[in-house]
């Protein structure tokens, strides 16, 4: 008997020693701003000074104004396929919500929905901008749901890509809700364990993001090394790790108004997304008067990085600017009642 237990004793710290090695080598400190700085900025980036906060923000092109807004856990690079083409017919404004990317955490933790929706409405009133199109993907698309809700008059048209913020089923229905949850990601639900997220702070292992690419992407072999050490880096941005951590586990309401978006509404998905499933595009579509919905074959959670070509035809198709059909390859995808 005391050799079993003197056994399972030994066991157990061999166990122990082995998560502390684990964690000991996934230690990784913040990276410096300057060579941040240095690797994902481009002649068109600027840092703009909005509310307290030094946004990184990337305008390309002329014309009308398109503001692009990404998902959690990404950043203004989630669209740099897109601007290629867009900014040659528009002028493109991506940023880094706060929390994110090189923008960095917010001193007053203002990381909700209707946080950032009013931050960029202060980015297009500081640029002049009275009027614009907007697109937004996962949490960018219940930011642009709630631009475009508390002020049609000033959006263009509008874009949800894989969004979040689709009214519930309706025997829960109701517009008020903590909708910029991703039901399907298991980092939202792992992160919130105390013990859990406080390891993160330090201990962030590369092979975390490049489990998470696998679950936003259908084909995996789409996701390259750039892609990972990209998401990797960002995230060790001084204070964005908090700022992530903070941000999921402290969720404010908000409200969308779905009768009051009266502009052009095109709604894309990929069929095989596995964080917000299409049913979601579904009801969004069926809350939306006159909102055309577009599911793509091939892709994941965020299709304008996995099928760039074919899903930036399609937004450009929607916006009125037809090119010949040999222009890109013609997309491939289910399309839903006009």
């Amino acid at each position: 008997m005391k050799t079993i237990l003197s056994g399972l004793i030994k066991f157990v710290i061999a166990i122990v020693l082995l998560l502390f090695l684990a964690l000991a080598l996934s230690y990784r400190g913040d990276l410096g701003m300057d060579r941040l700085v240095a690797k994902y900025t481009s002649e068109n980036s600027y840092f703009l000074p909005v509310n307290g906060i030094n946004v990184h923000v990337k305008v390309s092109g002329e014309g009308e104004a398109i503001f692009l807004i990404h998902g959690s856990f990404s950043s203004l690079h989630t669209w740099e396929a897109w601007e290629k083409e867009l900014s040659k017919y528009f002028m493109t404004i991506s940023m880094d919500l706060p929390g994110h990317g090189l923008t960095g955490p917010d001193e007053l933790g203002r990381y909700g929905i209707a946080d950032y929706a009013s931050l960029i409405l202060e980015i297009a009133d500081q640029m002049d901008v009275d009027e614009f199109h907007v697109a937004g993907n996962s949490m960018g698309g219940a930011v642009a749901l709630k631009i475009a809700s508390d002020h049609p008059e000033r959006v263009l048209s509008l874009n949800l890509v894989d969004a979040a913020g689709a009214p519930p089923v309706p025997s829960t229905a109701t517009h008020d809700a903590n909708r910029s949850r991703n039901s399907g990601a298991t980092i939202f639900k792992v992160a919130q364990y105390p013990l859990v997220n406080k390891l993160l702070l330090k201990c962030t292992p590369r092979f975390l993001f490049k489990w998470n690419l696998q679950q936003v992407f259908y084909d995996e072999e789409k996701i390259t090394d750039k892609h990972i050490t990209r998401y990797y880096e960002l995230i060790r941005r001084e204070g964005n790790r908090q700022a992530t951590l903070d941000r999921l586990t402290s969720r404010s309401s908000y409200q969308i108004d779905f009768e009051r978006l009266n502009m052009p509404v095109l709604i894309m998905w990929g069929a095989q997304d596995r964080w917000i499933p299409p049913s979601h595009g579904e009801r969004l579509k069926a809350a939306i008067p006159g909102a055309t919905l577009k599911i793509f074959e091939n892709a994941g959670h965020v299709p304008m990085e996995e099928i760039p070509t074919e899903t930036v035809l399609e937004y450009l198709h929607f916006l009125g600017i037809q090119l010949e059909e040999d222009y890109l390859s013609p997309p491939k995808l289910f399309s839903y009642a006009q």
